[in-house]
């Protein structure tokens, strides 16, 4: 919990426009604050329980969010009751993953990590994760027009399953199974 101030700028960058809807907030600042909280509660997705982090040294490089899709039943009702409790305009939280996948909901790299690597390694460590686990597949969305991020998830094993829709905007489902 102590990493929030390094890791919510990197959710946020790598969530967009979702960050808003999981908090129920407009404002950059607000929506930072949210998710603050949300980060050093344990019972919701952007949880630190889910959050993994590569650094070097004291600094941190990368996220990754990951947890089990059936999980996300119970962390997306405990959402949506906060947000209801905020009497947030959208309690809408959309469905990412399907109950039997292990499910990468945010991988992001610091601007001045990008480019050596450290996406990949956190990839690497979902998947080493998902093994340790037990689980069978794991899965991840990526917006239709990122097609560099879609190439590279590819290139590590992953194959588009199905389309999917986030905040009403168009993604693929991409799983790669064990």
């Amino acid at each position: 919990p102590d990493d929030a101030h390094a890791v919510v700028p990197l959710i946020i960058d790598a969530i967009g426009d979702i960050a808003n809807r999981l908090t129920g907030e407009q404002s950059s600042e607000a929506v930072s604050q949210e998710l603050t909280i949300l980060f050093q509660r344990d019972d919701n997705r952007h949880s630190y329980l889910n959050t993994f982090v590569a650094t070097e040294g004291e600094q941190i490089l990368g996220i990754l969010v990951y947890y089990f899709g059936a999980h996300a039943v119970d962390m997306d009702a405990n959402l949506v009751k906060w947000l209801e409790e905020k009497n947030a305009s959208s309690i809408i939280i959309d469905q990412e993953a399907h109950e039997d996948e292990a499910y990468i909901d945010t991988v992001c790299v610091t601007p001045e990590a990008r480019g050596k690597g450290i996406g990949t390694l956190l990839l690497q460590f979902a998947e080493e994760l998902t093994k340790q686990r037990g689980y069978k597949k794991l899965s991840l969305n990526v917006e239709t027009q990122k097609e560099d991020a879609r190439r590279l998830y590819e290139r590590l094993g992953f194959v588009i399953t199905e389309p999917w829709s986030i905040i009403d905007e168009p993604f693929h489902h991409m799983v790669k199974q064990f």
